[in-house]
């Protein structure tokens, strides 16, 4: 039998094999041990998450400013542009923004290079996101925004990558690490991006002058509607009722 140790804020795990099965050796660690090496694992990651989040905050400077205002006074649409992690937080930065009176979409960047970059107008605001800021296929879609005239906005790890040098504004939303043991796989990167969107969402809905009604009108279902129902935000009518 092989059990997997992990010493909380070291750089390698411990392999330890065991010959014989888990109740006839003396060797093996209790289960309790196994589940307090579990339970550090999760607060080195919480926490690193948290300071990653700390990190960029303390950083927020005129460039946060400028997206806000530019987003606030689009007369398009906010759409979304990534591939990989970075595309499943575009995906639901891009909910987010329309649920809160920004109208937006999501568009993959290898599906953009084979004919969804024809969704995208003069009008739009392209906010594209990668930790790199070299990613190959978010990168092959930006002489094609240029052409179309569509604003260029991006969200990545490196203000000097190609994608921030190409945007007309660039957030950088960088971390020190990752937070798994390899430091390899999108944690940190992917958090404070969906953070920093959710902080431009809710700060451009602000600006906008977003009311809860108008959630209301957006979000009619689920358990968010039924409350704005019951407070009053939402007026039922006599059809709904009768439901």
């Amino acid at each position: 039998m092989i059990v997997i140790v992990y010493y909380p804020r070291k750089t390698e795990y411990i392999y330890s094999v065991y010959v014989g099965s888990y109740q006839n050796s003396n060797r093996l660690l209790r289960k309790g041990e196994l589940r307090m090496n579990v339970i550090n694992v999760l607060h080195d990651v919480i926490d690193s998450e948290i300071n990653s989040i700390k990190n960029v905050k303390e950083n927020v400077d005129h460039s946060y400013v400028q997206m806000v205002e530019k987003i606030a006074n689009c007369q398009g649409k906010v759409i979304f542009l990534g591939v990989g992690k970075s595309g499943h937080i575009g995906k639901k930065l891009a909910a987010t923004f329309a649920s809160t009176g920004t109208p937006s979409f999501f568009v993959h960047a290898t599906e953009a290079v084979h004919g969804d970059l024809g969704m995208i107008t003069k009008e739009d605001i392209v906010i594209a996101i990668s930790n790199s800021g070299e990613t190959k296929e978010v990168l092959s879609t930006l002489p094609s925004i240029k052409i179309i005239g569509a604003s260029l906005l991006s969200i990545t790890g490196n203000k000097k990558s190609t994608l921030a040098t190409s945007s007309d504004i660039t957030i950088e939303a960088s971390i020190t690490n990752e937070a798994d043991q390899y430091n390899l796989a999108p944690t940190n990167s992917s958090t404070v991006t969906l953070v920093v969107g959710d902080a431009l969402a809710v700060a451009s809905s602000q600006m906008r002058g977003f009311k809860k009604e108008d959630f209301g009108l957006y979000h009619p279902g689920g358990s968010l509607g039924k409350q704005l129902l019951e407070t009053g935000i939402i007026k039922s009518t006599k059809k709904d009722e009768a439901l």
